[in-house]
């Protein structure tokens, strides 16, 4: 049975761990009991491991005492997944942050989960490698938080998400043991995949100690473009067209007018008024490819009623471009004083259904939605604009969030692309996956964890 920690339970703990790499100050309690969702819950303690043996004899302390433990790294996410929803021990992951390997010849790496994404994308890079996966977070969040969580970002379109580049991992057990799974190699149907389990499983089946991730060559040249339109369905109509025409673009990015004013009136980035959709658009490869495929999609922007196109013609104006992408969650934030972010993905032909449809909705409920997001994967992030302290509108917003997943399912979609199910979204997930999936779900968590110890309380409404 699950309780309290005890004194005793509070001192073994503290035992595994150096006196610098445990705490159980108030100011650390407080630092790791919240994430980007803004609820909190206390951890008791608060352990930073330096090796899978101190987490392995944690987890098995857990289990004899009957305490939780929930793994974190930076705390970048977005439904509620890292909270210690049943207090216990917080395991933060940041200091196993080394690069431990770079094998060129064979295009892998091995990694340990604290370290940051952005800052192994830039070293891998130094070696003509690359390494695609970049959620909005990456110069924050850890790639163990990316493999919990099944991250993505702009580059998925053409590159895929964390789980395609996950080739192997070493994971702790929520009852200690420390296992394998996959293999230093591209191809291995070698018993259960593992590793595809624990890739989105927000940390409820075990802790990932060590990363084997698969690299490819760095592109020779990016070309990126912004092109703005008088229509959002002309804006979706070129996304089809460009896909249509055989172009994968490396970013295929969306933003509506709600989004390009809020940016405007935050940065003063240049963009037109009457703008009602903006797309920037990325190519890259081989530097004859890359000018070819930007070319053709200048000319299909044209054909589309693209009302203004702009071709970086550096890396200097290249970030210009991106600066508008980037400011979008600080510049929607002083829209209202509460955003509810969500990650609904629907097929990419979808997409003008989907944002007429949020527009209507944007109307019935009278607050403001603000969508943006990956359109060339059909992955929109919905938010919508309220206050948490006003009751009326709140319990309005929320209600909207209903309507946006039935939206969403009724359009072919998912109900999370990158963000994952967590706290938050806990109770939606049968009306995506039926009853016969969570009843699965539990059986798996409790054939990995029988005593639900490790990260309880996540991913299906009840728990276990």
């Amino acid at each position: 049975m699950l309780r309290m920690m005890d004194q005793q339970a509070r001192d073994l703990v503290k035992a595994i761990f150096p006196p610098g790499d445990v705490s159980d100050e108030p100011e650390d309690i407080l630092a790791y009991g919240f994430d980007a969702t803004g609820n909190e819950c206390a951890p008791e303690l608060v352990a930073f491991p330096r090796s899978p043996e101190q987490v392995s004899e944690t987890l098995k302390l857990a289990n004899e005492r009957g305490f939780t433990v929930t793994a974190r790294g930076a705390g970048t996410g977005f439904v509620g997944a890292s909270i210690p929803v049943r207090h216990g021990v917080a395991l933060v992951m940041t200091r196993m942050n080394r690069i431990l390997e770079i094998d060129r010849d064979n295009f892998t790496a091995l990694v340990e989960p604290g370290l940051v994404t952005g800052q192994f994308q830039k070293e891998v890079e130094k070696l003509g490698l690359f390494y695609p996966p970049d959620p909005a977070s990456l110069n924050v969040s850890t790639l163990g938080g990316n493999i919990a969580m099944g991250a993505g970002g702009p580059r998925a379109v053409k590159y895929g998400v964390t789980r395609d580049y996950t080739l192997g991992l070493e994971v702790v057990l929520p009852t200690g043991e420390i296992i394998q799974t996959g293999a230093r190699t591209v191809k291995s149907v070698v018993g259960y995949d593992f590793t595809r389990l624990m890739v989105g499983s927000e940390g409820t089946l075990g802790i990932i100690t060590k990363i084997r991730l698969r690299l490819l060559p760095k592109p020779d040249v990016v070309r990126t473009m912004l092109a703005m339109f008088g229509s959002v369905n002309d804006s979706a109509m070129a996304v089809a067209a460009i896909t249509k025409e055989g172009i994968i673009p490396r970013t295929l990015e969306f933003m509506d007018k709600n989004s390009v004013t809020a940016v405007e009136k935050y940065i003063g980035a240049g963009l037109p008024a009457d703008a009602e959709a903006l797309l920037l658009i990325e190519t890259d490869g081989a530097k004859e490819l890359a000018e070819k495929e930007i070319n053709m999609i200048k000319k299909i922007c044209s054909q589309l009623n693209a009302t203004q196109l702009r071709v970086a013609r550096d890396e200097a104006e290249r970030e210009t471009l991106w600066k508008a992408r980037r400011s979008l969650s600080q510049a929607i934030s002083r829209i209202s004083p509460t955003k509810i972010n969500e990650d609904i993905t629907v097929p990419r032909s979808k997409i003008p259904d989907l944002i007429s449809k949020l527009s209507e909705l944007a109307d019935k409920v009278n607050l403001p939605i603000v969508n943006f997001g990956h359109a060339g994967d059909g992955n929109i992030h919905v938010n919508v604009m309220t206050d948490k302290n006003n009751k009326e509108e709140y319990a309005r917003a929320l209600g909207a969030v209903d309507e946006i997943f039935a939206i969403c399912l009724a359009l072919g979609g998912t109900i999370s692309g990158e963000h994952g199910i967590g706290l938050e979204k806990a109770r939606y997930l049968e009306s995506e996956i039926g009853k016969a999936g969570i009843d699965l779900i539990k059986r798996v968590k409790i054939a990995f964890d029988p005593n639900d110890i490790l990260n309880p309380g996540k991913i299906t409404p009840e728990g276990v």
